[in-house]
């Protein structure tokens, strides 16, 4: 089987991004994550063993004094200990845990530091997703030509209706060459017109490298939910948001929300940082009704809505983003992270329904045990986490 993750910056930029802010301020914590297929899938015969040999292939990557070249000319906002830090880190296979039962369901889990393990999630779900359609023999459908006249098309539509959006989507991707088809083609299309709207770049730092465009992400839910674990659901956006404060200083200033729903979030978004952060990102719930809540909260901090960004990310294609600019475009500045829709769109297959969460924390190694966590967000089909577990934090929460 070939090398399916090739490249050490095949990641999204996220994960580079909270991983330099857990080194900072939580050097010691240890996590567990958990793989989840949210539709139950049965693989094929032999693919945790398969799997497991892409997972050991990860500990030959290392990054390249090119990779952090481009790295330090687009992302000035990471310190530059971080690199020297990303020079020496080696992914450690002995972390991750995969097996199969007898009908053929997955199971995966990772345990170690937290800032060992934190740069395995995106390459896994990309391995896990691409491998599935090699085995299945999938992977003969993808026609690369038509998909690149499928992406320009995509592209098009949104440039034409000012759009700004950009590539989210390599934990679910096709495979590389459909991502990479995908980034090239609309990178391509967005320069050679003077449309309103415009493609920003894409998630992935090392195709962001290659098509010479800046790499777009900030932060994940994983964050706030391992905070939620060692201090409690309560307060966890705040120490979330101070967390980012003290390593970015102002820098990175789009905050994802959602992990416990708006309620408690704004009982911490206090007028400080709305003025300090750029803008916030909406990844679950009515796209229009969290864009009013926005908007209402804004307002009643004194901040003009038109002087912030919105970022969407909810499970959207082409025709729900051009919606939401209609919709949003006098309120706000909106832009759209768009993931499998781009990168996992072939007619003849179905995307996988993946995720891998992170469900038990401790901040230091000697900690007698680990503290279980959860992410609920706006949309109960997208709560993770022990079903006890969840139902804890939403009485904690005070949720109705």
């Amino acid at each position: 089987m070939r090398r399916i993750i090739n490249h050490f910056t095949d990641d999204d930029l996220y994960k580079f991004t909270m991983c330099c802010s857990v080194v900072e301020n939580y050097p010691r914590a240890q996590v567990r994550y958990r793989f989840t297929d949210r539709n139950d899938m049965v693989y094929p015969q032999g693919f945790a063993r398969q799997l497991r040999q892409q997972i050991d292939m990860l500990a030959q990557l290392v990054i390249t004094d090119e990779e952090i070249d481009f790295m330090k000319r687009r992302c000035p906002y990471i310190p530059v200990w971080f690199y020297s830090y990303l020079k020496g880190f080696r992914y450690n296979p002995d972390c991750v845990t995969v097996s199969q039962d007898e009908e053929g369901h997955l199971s995966m889990e990772i345990e170690g530091y937290w800032s060992e393990t934190i740069l395995f999630e995106v390459k896994l779900l990309a391995i896990v997703s691409e491998l599935y359609y090699i085995l299945t023999g999938h992977d003969k459908y993808f026609d690369y030509d038509k998909y690149a006249v499928r992406s320009e098309d995509k592209a098009r539509r949104l440039l034409e209706a000012g759009c700004s959006f950009s590539d989210f989507g390599t934990r679910r991707r096709a495979s590389f060459e459909s991502q990479a088809t995908v980034v090239r083609t609309m990178a391509a299309v967005s320069r050679e017109g003077n449309y309103p709207g415009r493609f920003t770049g894409t998630s992935n730092v090392y195709l962001a490298m290659v098509n010479d465009l800046t790499p777009i992400g900030t932060m994940a839910h994983e964050m706030v939910c391992a905070i939620a674990g060692m201090y409690g659901p309560q307060m966890a956006n705040y120490l979330a948001m101070e967390m980012w404060r003290k390593t970015y200083r102002g820098a990175l200033g789009t905050f994802l929300y959602d992990t416990y729903g708006w309620e408690i979030f704004s009982l911490n978004f206090s007028e400080d940082y709305a003025n300090m952060f750029r803008g916030l990102r909406v990844d679950s719930g009515n796209n229009f009704e969290q864009l009013d809540l926005i908007i209402a909260k804004y307002r009643s901090l004194n901040i003009d809505p038109l002087t912030k960004q919105v970022i969407f990310s909810n499970a959207l294609d082409v025709d729900r983003a051009i919606a939401i600019q209609q919709y949003a475009g006098s309120k706000c500045q909106p832009s759209f992270g768009i993931g499998t829709h781009f990168t996992n769109d072939f007619p003849e297959i179905k995307p996988l329904n993946i995720v891998i969460k992170l469900t038990d924390v401790k901040m230091t190694e000697s900690w007698p045990r680990y503290f279980p966590t959860c992410k609920l967000s706006e949309d109960r089909g997208k709560y993770s986490g022990d079903p006890e577990v969840v139902k804890q934090f939403i009485q904690t929460l005070q949720f109705k």
